[in-house]
């Protein structure tokens, strides 16, 4: 009976999974003028934020693929130091179409003022000001007088949903991130933009999810993370979301997949509305 009732459970895990993926495949933001819904990830180096947007990269095309350089947690220091839109192409070739779904990684929120993005840098790319390729300056932060600033963004170029990227595994939470988090949410609020989490490395932190990955909505220890970093950070619980992000892999995994995919339709889900409500 019970391995019935666990059969019955993956099926519907693999459908859920299949309606999340057709649903992104198949979006388009209505709004004339707008191409891409807009995701900006922040978080702390290491967080796995690039490590995400490969992640993403895989499951639409369902396969492994690597469009973005991840850090392999072998350094102190962020990886992605400038401003990048990442795109997931629809099939091969020149001609190859782009999902409107794009991610733009920012440099890791480091500890003290002389190394990491500049809190207000990230306050700008959240209202568009920050052009394509602008190499971040942990030292100044960006002007109206510097090349790398957009002076008329489109409703295009805006963010339209910001999500705080952490990991599960991490022993605390660094008060100078909590510091430029909680501002940069702040500006993230006063423009009525969405915000949600992700929390990353969810079997590193717990041996029960490392042995079945389907153990992540049973594991207390997990449970107790997220519920703590609601409370520190003020994300509500319903809107952080544990992901395994893939790294050791070499195909594709239903599991993870289905963690990807639950974020990542959510997502859509709050960018979109932000789209219909504001651009």
């Amino acid at each position: 009976m019970a391995q019935a009732r666990q059969a019955v459970r993956q099926v519907s895990r693999k459908r859920e999974k299949q309606r999340n993926l057709q649903y992104v495949q198949e979006y388009k933001p209505v709004k004339e003028g707008i191409r891409y819904l807009r995701v900006l990830l922040c978080g702390p180096v290491g967080a796995g934020k690039s490590s995400f947007i490969n992640s993403v990269s895989n499951v639409l095309r369902e396969r492994i693929t690597i469009p973005a350089v991840a850090s392999a947690a072998i350094s102190d220091k962020s990886f992605t130091t400038q401003y990048e839109t990442h795109k997931f192409s629809k099939g091969r070739g020149k001609s190859a179409e782009f999902y409107p779904v794009v991610f733009n990684d920012i440099m890791g929120l480091e500890d003290g003022n002389e190394t990491g993005v500049h809190p207000d840098d990230i306050k700008l790319a959240l209202e568009g000001h920050v052009k394509e390729g602008h190499k971040f300056n942990p030292f100044s932060q960006l002007t109206k007088d510097d090349p790398g600033y957009n002076q008329n963004p489109s409703a295009d170029d805006r963010v339209h949903v910001l999500v705080s990227v952490i990991s599960a595994n991490a022993p605390r939470i660094n008060p100078s991130f909590l510091e430029k988090m909680r501002s940069i949410r702040k500006t993230a609020s006063d423009l009525k933009i969405p915000q949600m989490a992700i929390m990353t490395h969810i079997d590193a932190a717990c041996g029960e999810i490392e042995k079945d990955l389907k153990n992540v909505y049973k594991s207390k220890h997990l449970k107790k993370k997220i519920k703590d970093f609601s409370a520190t950070l003020g994300i509500p619980i319903n809107c952080i979301f544990p992901v395994k992000n893939y790294s050791e892999e070499i195909d594709l995994n239903d599991d993870v997949d289905f963690l990807i995919l639950s974020a990542l339709k959510k997502m859509v889900d709050f960018g979109d509305d932000f789209i219909e409500r504001n651009c």
